[in-house]
């Protein structure tokens, strides 16, 4: 297996290389050549599967000729140590619960099996982790690389515009981790990661690897928790009557685009719903045809306050640019806060069920959408534990949340940041020293 450019002109490489590039010479983010699915009885047995189990099949399935799977199950094992349950709220919608994980958010999935990867093929080289977060991330990857041999983590998320709680869990880790508060938005962040990858001067000087889901490391441990929900429908040649409708709460698209890999894989999803914020440029794009990105837009749902989604790239290199096609299988909605807020108000009174501001747009979505389709079985994934984002949930409920023990622990641990103008040369300058 190789793996190509989303823009086709730079060569294949292996998976490996990918890893640890992050993203390819010529701009664009890796994906596999192809995506062969998987054997029936391979998706029969993932019916009954563990989280290890269905991720050392996927794992081994799509890195078959880099990692053998008695070298993929312990890594699996180690990183994914945390329950993924599935609930049934009502009778047509259940929840997967993503936020079980040190950092009570989804992309722990992601970011401690990544961790695992790049210490198993790395040479001791001393690595320099950069991300840019608008939220869960930062705390995710602090979290994942925290004193891990030969590696540093740099962490650029938007000063003002994370919740106290994220903030304590990505500042107050020390050790190998800094994080630099940026003075500007998380689009500001992102530019001036991705600047830094683009910089072959500073690339000779530092061993920069990404840690968001623009890597593939992050990425494809997210289309492991997709095939859990194999277990709430047939996967033989009936499809299930054509599949889950699955609701994606989506900021960055890279949730979405590892559902659309799980669905090339064999997963019968009949459709996808991608819920966004008023930060709408896939939503939009999906209604009209054109795609403009615009600057990010402040909202309850901050890790999804993205203008410019790098994941896109992969998704409609995935539809070789085809909306039709991309149409069939994915919609898109859109809310403003009053909604979100109104939502988890709702919901959290008519069902007994509490969701943070993510996951209630990837309710609202899937609501919208079960209500013109009569016949199909919804799930949402939800992303962030609902005490993460207090701030909202509790004037929404009109009740306290009680805190888990480990973000009370976050937030009572002194916290150390450094603050950087939104400055290419600043962090540059930054990143020569910290190495």
């Amino acid at each position: 297996m190789k793996w190509i450019s989303t823009r086709g002109h730079s060569p294949p490489i292996s998976f490996v290389d990918a890893l640890f590039a992050g993203t390819a010479p010529d701009g664009g983010l890796y994906m596999p050549e192809r995506l062969d699915p998987l054997p029936a009885a391979a998706l029969e047995s993932l019916r009954h599967a563990d989280i290890v189990e269905v991720a050392t099949t996927i794992g081994a399935h799509l890195l078959r000729d880099e990692i053998s799977r008695t070298a993929l199950e312990p890594l699996v094992r180690d990183a994914l140590d945390f329950p993924l349950p599935v609930v049934r709220v009502t009778g047509r919608i259940s929840v997967l619960e993503l936020f079980h994980g040190p950092t009570l958010a989804f992309k722990d999935v992601g970011a401690r099996v990544q961790a695992r990867l790049l210490h198993h093929f790395t040479d001791g080289t001393p690595l320099t982790i950069l991300v840019a977060t608008s939220g869960d991330t930062g705390s995710a990857v602090a979290q994942a690389f925290h004193r891990v041999p030969d590696a540093r983590v740099v962490v650029l998320y938007p000063e003002g515009q994370v919740t106290d709680v994220q903030e304590a869990q990505m500042a107050s880790m020390g050790d190998n981790i800094t994080a630099v508060a940026v003075r500007g938005t998380f689009d500001d962040c992102q530019r001036l990661v991705k600047r830094a990858f683009a910089d072959d001067a500073l690339r000779g000087h530092v061993w920069l690897t990404p840690a968001n889901s623009i890597n593939l490391g992050r990425l494809l441990p997210q289309v492991f928790y997709y095939f859990l929900l194999a277990r709430l429908v047939p996967v033989g040649p009936d499809r299930g009557g054509e599949g889950l409708v699955v609701s994606v709460p989506s900021g960055n698209f890279g949730n979405l685009t590892a559902g659309l890999i799980a669905k090339r894989l064999g997963l019968p999803v009949r459709r996808f719903v991608a819920g966004t914020n008023v930060n709408d440029a896939v939503p939009a794009y999906l209604q009209s045809g054109r795609y403009e990105p615009k600057p990010s837009v402040r909202t309850v749902a901050n890790a999804m306050d993205v203008g410019a989604p790098s994941n896109f790239e992969r998704v409609q290199a995935l539809y070789s640019g085809d909306l039709t096609a991309l149409r069939r299988d994915v919609v898109g909605f859109a809310y403003g806060d009053d909604r979100v807020t109104e939502e988890i108000g709702r919901v959290y009174r008519q069902d007994g069920y509490l969701l943070d501001p993510h996951s209630a747009i990837a309710w609202l979505a899937l609501e919208d959408y079960l209500r013109a389709d009569a016949t199909a079985q919804g799930v949402l994934l939800a992303t962030a534990h609902p005490g993460k984002f207090r701030e909202v949930v509790e004037p929404a409920i009109g009740a306290a949340v009680d805190l888990p023990p480990t973000l009370a622990a976050a937030l009572a641990r002194p916290r150390h940041t450094v603050s950087m103008p939104a400055d290419y040369a600043a962090l540059e300058q930054f990143l020569r020293a910290v190495h």
